[in-house]
């Protein structure tokens, strides 16, 4: 469909479901969820094991054919960990799997199916080793990796840099640098003399932000009945 034909009052009943949902069932999954959270379709986040920590005003966005799973298995009880920062932006079928630990900072965006590991998950000779080889991996504040990209372990990204999609990140990349490729490497840097505007800036006045969606939303299904809705579901047309 073209546009969005449920009634506002529908929505935000549907707001309120989602929200519920995550208080009920998905919270008490992580060791810390902080406050300001948007998870669409929540349903299909999958957490397990701990601690799995997550900052505040983070958005998880997660569809049917691509769950959004954070996952901490290792070899001893306490040893792996997850632990993501503030103004985080986690889409589509992103995978962290933590045995050791894995640090992401603030105002990181993780695109579609980005996958970050701190171990190999056998070992090279040993197949029965369910961990294999695991090192700590530690993504900077306000990184960006692309769709598809991958992060091996014991691998440092710093502060601001841009990974391309499809990218395997096997070696540190440096702050402020873009890198592409498999394996990645740095093919440019970012222009020191360029200010640089974060999530966190978005997020600056929460309180001012939440209403402004929410006018946006208001404005965006106006006019639409319930009548109208489902005429749409059940009998959609080139206008719909």
């Amino acid at each position: 469909m073209r546009r969005d034909h449920k009634p506002y009052y529908i929505k935000k009943l549907q707001l309120g479901f989602r929200d519920w949902y995550v208080r009920h069932f998905l919270e008490s999954q992580f060791t810390f969820l902080g406050k300001g959270y948007t998870f669409l379709s929540p349903w299909h986040v999958k957490v397990f094991g701990e601690p799995i920590e997550v900052g505040d005003h983070v958005n998880v966005i997660s569809t049917p054919d691509k769950k959004v799973r954070l996952t901490v298995w290792s070899e001893k009880r306490g040893k792996g960990s997850i632990r993501i920062g503030r103004h985080c932006l986690i889409c589509p079928g992103v995978r962290i799997s933590a045995a050791m630990g894995i640090t992401i900072g603030d105002d990181c965006m993780m695109a579609s199916d980005v996958y970050i590991t701190d171990a190999d998950w056998h070992g090279i000779y040993d197949r029965l080793d369910y961990i294999g080889r695991n090192e700590p991996v530690t993504v900077g504040n306000n990184v960006w990796l692309g769709d598809g990209a991958i992060v091996c372990k014991g691998v440092t990204i710093g502060d601001n840099s841009i990974i391309g999609a499809r990218a395997v990140v096997t070696r540190d990349i440096p702050a402020n640098s873009i890198a592409a490729g498999n394996p990645a490497t740095v093919i440019a840097g970012l222009d020191s003399s360029r200010p640089l505007r974060t999530r966190g800036d978005w997020f600056a006045d929460p309180e001012d932000l939440a209403l402004h969606i929410e006018e946006i939303d208001r404005d965006m299904l106006r006019g639409n009945t319930i009548l109208g809705w489902f005429r749409a579901l059940l009998f959609p047309t080139r206008k719909d």
